[in-house]
């Protein structure tokens, strides 16, 4: 490689990685956190969860107890179980009924919980600190779409900074993943740690910067698509990709028999062997021309993309269309299943997601440790003391923001255990003002010494004291959650544990470091 690419390479690499290091990092550590973003709910609430993405309980015993508070006639009803919690999502329509009242005629949205029949009105209501770390892990808190176009943004430009970063250390890529001195200088600390850990990182980071810009840049994709190829039909689009229901027209001449969709679920279940029920769509409730669609998957362990449906005629008990999960995938389904499958990590149990959180924070100290190289780097007495102070305050800014996360996070983990109520406003009104508060403190300090030691510190602690809340308000401790088999509840106190005692070993470590090795003088 020619000195030319080879500088070319360089400063693209250093550019777009300092440039998106901050909100990359942001990315990471809640990404990290997204993995168990359904154990994390199931923790804050203390349920204990068995069935794995399947519709709990009877579809028939719901829609028995959905009647006697709704007038279903007429109605699409859906009941969708998406997440690993305790709740399923129950979408009633609007009745198509001529003679159905005003009522009747204003669509319902709610979260139910199947065991204490519990009502949650809306999202906002029903928001926890896992959907709030998962959202936050996509800039979601943005308003749409700047935040997600944005995140897209960041993944994108991530892919050019590590593809420029394995070229850049290409011809020396054997002996680089070999050179990790963790017990020299905290300045040869930084650039083994970034090139040894870089390399190691490599395959899971590209995954995650291809499907990270797949997931949040499609929309950028789809306009030019429908415009070009549709014409500007969007739902044709939709109806290709395999993402509309099917229309039924209501007839509105009432059933004349007894409703009981049990029958199909389990008649399901024994033609396709391991099938999981993840949502019934019904169309047109209690009219001769009622249909529904039960859709789900095999388990993993029996076919990665064995994603299905079936549509019966619920007046004759036909089947009126049906995409077995059984046999060849199709191109569509691997394209968009694969996807999935690849950034959430969900096809390989507990043990890919401990390696894929445990690899997220990796690259979290991969962006740091690149954060500090850049400041390395700039620090030399060739460089006028005017550029030299800014690029130490940019370096303040990017610490200070970034590892104030472990502590603030730890802290709101604390805390959503002590309050009354937690919903989407609590959180924001929680998180963000501590984390701002922490991150604007540490910046005034200007000493990223000092912010690196007590960041560790705090997040340590505070992240100990997880499992000791959890314990203290549920009753759900650590050795109680084994003995009962309460897997989702233990291992969030487990991994708390963890991060804890790592971050306070780390702390004690850089505490016998010398400060003049661990930041970059200013003479």
């Amino acid at each position: 490689m020619g000195n030319r690419i080879y500088n070319i390479l360089f400063h693209t690499h250093t550019v777009s990685g300092i440039v998106i290091s901050v909100a990359l990092y942001v990315i990471f550590f809640t990404g990290s956190f997204s993995f168990f973003r359904d154990e994390i709910a199931n923790w804050q609430r203390g349920h204990a969860v068995s069935q794995e993405d399947a519709l709990p309980g009877s579809v028939d015993e719901h829609l028995t107890n959905l009647s006697q508070d709704y007038n279903l006639y007429g109605r699409d009803v859906e009941l969708r179980h998406y997440y690993n919690e305790r709740s399923i999502s129950v979408n009633l329509g609007a009745s198509k009924d001529a003679l159905a009242s005003e009522v009747d005629k204003v669509p319902v949205f709610f979260y139910l919980d199947p065991k204490t029949q519990t009502k949650t009105k809306d999202y906002a209501s029903h928001y926890h600190l896992g959907e709030f770390l998962y959202r936050l892990h996509f800039l979601d808190q943005i308003p749409y779409p700047y935040g997600r176009t944005l995140a897209g943004l960041v993944a994108f430009f991530f892919l050019f900074a590590i593809i420029t970063g394995i070229l850049v250390h290409w011809n020396k890529i054997i002996s680089n993943f070999y050179t990790f001195r963790p017990w020299a200088k905290i300045k040869t600390l930084w650039t083994d740690a970034h090139t040894a850990l870089g390399v190691i990182g490599f395959p899971f980071q590209f995954v995650y910067a291809v499907t990270g810009a797949f997931f949040l840049l499609k929309g950028i994709l789809v306009f030019p698509m429908v415009m070009g190829l549709y014409d500007g039909d969007q739902n044709q689009l939709f109806e290709d990709l395999e993402y509309n229901h099917p229309v039924y027209e209501f007839q509105n001449q009432k059933l004349d028999k007894a409703i009981h969709l049990d029958a199909f679920v389990q008649q399901i279940k024994a033609d396709w062997g391991d099938f999981r029920v993840t949502e019934t769509h019904i169309f047109n409730y209690g009219d001769q021309n009622m249909h529904a669609a039960i859709s789900g998957y095999l388990g993993y362990e029996t076919k990665l993309n064995g994603l299905g449906y079936r549509v019966y005629k619920v007046a004759d008990g036909t089947i009126a269309q049906e995409k077995t999960p059984i046999g060849p995938t199709s191109y569509l389904d691997g394209v968009k299943n694969m996807m999935f499958h690849l950034h959430f990590g969900d096809y390989a149990g507990y043990g890919l997601k401990v390696i894929s959180f445990i690899l997220g924070l990796v690259s979290c100290f991969v962006i740091l440790s690149g954060i500090m190289i850049w400041l390395v780097a700039r620090d030399k007495k060739n460089i006028p003391e005017k550029r030299r102070r800014f690029n130490q305050q940019v370096a303040n800014w990017y610490m200070a923001i970034c590892l104030t996360l472990l502590p603030v996070t730890a802290l709101e983990f604390i805390l959503v255990q002590f309050a009354p109520e937690v919903n989407r406003g609590f959180l924001y009104q929680t998180y963000f003002p501590i984390w701002l508060l922490a991150a604007a403190f540490f910046i005034w300090k200007k000493d990223i010494a000092f912010t690196n030691k007590w960041t560790l510190i705090s997040g340590g602690i505070l992240g100990l004291m997880v499992p000791i809340a959890n314990g203290m308000t549920s009753g759900n401790w650590m050795w109680v959650a084994f003995q009962k088999g309460y897997q989702h509840l233990l291992l969030v106190d487990l991994l708390w544990l963890l991060l804890g005692s790592v971050s306070l070993w780390i702390a004690y470590y850089k505490l016998r470091i010398k400060r003049s090795e661990l930041v970059p003088t200013k003479g």
